[in-house]
């Protein structure tokens, strides 16, 4: 693994009956019965190919639109450039806009074009909550590119549109993890989980898997019930349930990006557009 992929995985130290400890990093991975959606081994460009960030490796999310360019989303930490214990957006370090991404089935590298850690920054952000878990970026996709995007999530199909109302304990959801690691083997990238709860007033949802996941699997989708995008994967957390999940909230983190970014950015379901 390389060492900047090595420094995607952040550490940070909470107290009470919350989070004692947690890491950026991917999600737990549960072997799931195939749905709706395409093969992993699919072409082109879509939810659940790698992406890299000035060589570290992570997962992208769901696809989006502003009307004009189309994006592939990841997590906001994947272009970080501190160290294991910088987990503060409003604080850490980034790449600038416009660094370019690899994305996996595409012919050229994307841009970066949205990171919600620099829209916090600039925006002098100081809501504790959006600091900790606003872990949201937008790559734009290079226009020859375009006509090979998919918006199908592997194996689990979907997204539907946006879970706009969070989650409940007891929801099972579903995620397509892509770590390196696994060496291109696909069987245990699908990923199948139970909420145990919700913090930081609805950004985050802890999420509980079988085993715990893989460093590159940071930024992979995760879907609600019925097929809608619920988040991110940001965090691994130690405490108080060993390797659960910091799953951050998308229509949280859309909402931040609309009004700090790309004012108009939408879901892309099934080549349709989701508010």
């Amino acid at each position: 693994m390389a060492a900047r992929s090595v420094r995607r995985l952040m550490v940070a130290v909470a107290t009470g009956a919350a989070v004692a400890a947690a890491a950026w990093l991917g999600g737990p991975a549960a072997v799931a019965a195939p749905g709706d959606g395409p093969v992993a081994t699919a072409p082109g460009v879509h939810p659940g190919v790698q992406t890299r960030t000035d060589g570290a490796q992570c997962t992208a999310n769901f696809v989006f639109t502003d009307g004009a360019d189309t994006y592939l989303g990841q997590a906001a930490h994947c272009s970080g450039t501190g160290t294991s214990t910088d987990v503060d957006g409003c604080r850490a370090g980034s790449l600038p806009l416009g660094t370019p991404v690899e994305i996996a089935g595409a012919s050229r590298p994307g841009t970066l074009a949205y990171n919600s850690w620099l829209a916090m920054q600039a925006a002098d952000e100081t809501d504790p909550d959006a600091c900790a878990f606003n872990d949201f970026a937008l790559v734009r996709i290079d226009p020859a590119d375009v006509a090979a995007v998919s918006a199908a999530v592997p194996v689990f199909g979907g997204p539907t549109g946006v879970d706009s109302d969070g989650a409940r304990p007891g929801e099972v959801v579903r995620s397509y993890g892509n770590s390196e690691l696994r060496g291109g083997v696909t069987l245990l990238s699908p990923k199948v989980g139970t909420v145990v709860a919700s913090r930081g007033g609805g950004w985050s949802h802890d999420v509980l898997t079988a085993t715990p996941g893989v460093p590159g699997d940071s930024g992979s989708a995760f879907l609600s019930p019925d097929g809608s995008a619920l988040g991110v994967l940001s965090t691994l957390q130690f405490a108080p349930l060993p390797a659960s999940n910091g799953v951050s909230d998308l229509a949280k983190m859309l909402d931040y990006a609309r009004d700090h970014g790309i004012e108009d950015v939408r879901l892309v379901t099934d080549g349709s557009v989701s508010d």
